[in-house]
């Protein structure tokens, strides 16, 4: 059954297309379980096609994990988030904080010892508050995406892991005359991830992840476990 679904899973993200989000771990809720969390995410540089430059984002959120299997879990998140996109010829352009939602599931395919590994898939959208440019009114949409491959050691103490995914991110602009999709650099779609779990008691735990090559991004959270 489980090599089944992770079959099909990579299927569907093979025709999804694999897209950058805060991978969240490999702690995963047992079936029927919950997991509750506030994350902040900083995507601190992301290069932009062409010439169309670079991006940045601040995004906070809720976090909900629900384990439907001990091997799977579903992963919802509600907050806010900005954008802050500088062309090359011109000066930012500040989007200001408004709805930011996302959603994926992991799979956790090999779990011996001490050892994990998981399978990802996260989305988030980001749909700051409109801005003047002069007279025009601009609007804007990121959308963030990614599959990811995580490896965890437990030292009980701190879970260290690290681990690579291919990720996207699109710049949506609009304004009076024309609405266009500008895609990350996909020269750098392929990326790192270094992160860690530190537990603080049983049930709650500090999540911190660093992403490079791809895109200059962290992750900060903290959990809960019901």
């Amino acid at each position: 059954m489980k090599k089944a679904c992770l079959f099909l899973t990579l299927i569907f993200c093979c025709v999804v297309s694999s897209y950058a989000a805060p991978c969240y771990g490999t702690r995963m809720p047992k079936k029927n379980h919950i997991f509750i969390g506030a994350q902040s995410y900083s995507i601190f540089k992301r290069y932009l096609e062409d010439d169309y430059g670079k991006l940045r984002s601040l995004q906070h959120f809720f976090l909900l994990s629900y384990g439907v299997f001990d091997w799977l879990s579903i992963d919802l998140k509600a907050g806010s988030g900005n954008i802050k996109q500088r062309p090359i010829t011109r000066d930012e352009v500040d989007y200001l904080s408004n709805f930011a939602g996302g959603y994926g599931f992991r799979l956790k395919f090999f779990d011996e010892q001490k050892v994990k590994m998981v399978f990802g898939f996260q989305h988030i959208s980001v749909h700051p508050k409109s801005t003047h440019l002069g007279d025009d009114k601009n609007a804007a949409i990121l959308d963030d995406w990614q599959t990811s491959l995580l490896a965890s050691f437990d030292f009980k103490k701190i879970t260290p892991y690290l681990g690579t995914r291919w990720s996207r991110l699109d710049y949506i602009h609009r304004d009076l005359d024309s609405r266009k999709r500008r895609m990350s650099d996909l020269t750098k779609d392929i990326g790192f991830i270094l992160g860690f779990d530190l537990p603080i008691s049983e049930k709650i735990w500090i999540n911190f992840e660093a992403q490079g090559f791809d895109s200059e991004a962290l992750a900060f959270s903290i959990n809960y476990s019901f």
